[in-house]
């Protein structure tokens, strides 16, 4: 299956890789991401096909949007995974849960760890909000993308939920999946 991808320039993040199927969106990745595919053979650069994406990640970085409608494909994963990943959808904008809190509400208490694991190989950051999972007592644990990143994401949802602006896009940002001139 053809795997089709785009890049999102942003100011607060840096450079977003987006990637789809014909199935839906597969990926989003932050610069030197931990989890992010190691090669790109064969993927073909289609940012028509990801400009509804690459629109909505604007949105939400702009304070704008707080929950994304996207077809997201759903093959990636384990069973478990993808019911971690679920789990994640659930966590609403603006709010925190720990590891611990996500393991007793999969009904599997003693899987923290499990669920760590499975909560760091999510492949669509930002768009399942891994990064509203932090370790037990408040901490700031583990993200793909970078504690840096993780803060980032949690203070600008802080912000816009208390009636502040976004971060934005930065230059050479997209317009409907084209760069700006």
């Amino acid at each position: 299956m053809t795997t089709f991808y785009d890049e999102l320039p942003t100011l607060p993040l840096g450079v977003l890789t987006l990637t789809a199927t014909a199935d839906g969106l597969t990926g989003v990745y932050l610069e030197n991401h931990r989890h992010a595919p190691t090669h790109r053979s064969g993927w073909v650069r289609a940012p028509q096909r990801l400009a509804g994406a690459a629109l909505q990640l604007e949105e939400y970085l702009a304070g704008t949007r707080q929950r994304f409608t996207l077809r997201l494909a759903t093959s990636a994963g384990t069973p478990f995974q993808r019911r971690v990943w679920a789990a994640l959808d659930e966590i609403g904008y603006a709010t925190t849960t720990t590891y611990g809190a996500l393991a007793v509400r999969l009904g599997a208490p003693r899987a923290v760890r499990a669920v760590g694991a499975a909560n760091g190989r999510n492949p669509l950051s930002i768009v399942r909000p891994c990064h509203r999972v932090i370790g037990a007592g408040g901490a700031l644990t583990g993200y793909g993308g970078g504690l840096e990143a993780k803060r980032t994401l949690l203070a600008l949802e802080a912000r816009v939920a208390s009636g502040g602006e976004g971060v934005g896009v930065g230059a050479g940002q997209h317009q409907l999946g084209r760069r700006a001139a």
